[in-house]
């Protein structure tokens, strides 16, 4: 039976990555949340810990915290954020960003085997249908694709006010095809449309249900 967790265990869930909630701590605080039913330990090298879908509620039920910066990029703190595009302050490319890239999408897959009601892997689970954009962004970067930096060449993922459903960006037509590809390889539903005003192609996409 599922017990409220400690004052120190609530700050490890706290402090848990937003976008994947994988979690550091000690030894024994991971363990007691893994024993809790708040934690689970992933089966792969490097183990790391993240957490359970008991685990989300219990961080997304805490206390209201000071919004992060509106930036897309890493905080200061090291916690993850996929490379939506465009940033101002990106993250520094390289053989450490692309471990905690790969590390993430693992995380988010492994989320999805949780909480789809079938165990599903490839169709976005419930947390990526309230976080579209740093889903579809993460499934991106995860594939290799460019992120727009500051000539805004490469993806730009950005909300719309349409329910569930991002619009990416490409100015590359290949390059936005091959956006397309991976994103319904992912389990996202993928149309390909003109911008009224500038004639641009884009993407609309929305997380897959069945």
């Amino acid at each position: 039976m599922t017990r409220p967790p400690t004052a120190a265990q609530r700050r490890v869930i706290d402090a848990a990555d937003p976008v994947t909630g994988r979690l550091r701590g000690t030894e024994a605080q991971l363990a007691a949340l893994v024993k809790w039913g708040f934690a689970f330990r992933h089966p792969r090298p490097p183990h790391d810990h993240f957490l359970t879908p008991a685990g989300h509620r219990i961080r997304e039920a805490g206390e209201p915290r000071t919004p992060a910066p509106k930036t897309e990029a890493p905080a200061a703190g090291g916690v993850f954020a996929a490379r939506v595009g465009g940033e101002e302050a990106p993250p520094e490319a390289g053989p450490a960003r692309g471990r905690e890239v790969r590390s993430a999408w693992e995380g988010l897959l492994e989320l999805r085997r949780m909480t789809n009601p079938d165990g599903a892997m490839d169709r976005p689970c419930g947390w990526e249908r309230t976080h579209l954009v740093q889903a579809a962004a993460l499934a991106l970067e995860a594939a290799g694709h460019r992120p727009a930096g500051a000539d805004l060449f490469g993806y730009r993922v950005r909300a719309t006010p349409q329910p569930e459903a991002v619009a990416v960006h490409e100015p590359d037509p290949a390059a936005l095809r091959a956006c397309a590809a991976t994103l319904e390889k992912a389990g996202w539903q993928v149309g390909e449309h003109n911008d009224p005003r500038s004639r641009a192609r884009y993407l609309l996409a929305s997380p897959r249900r069945t």
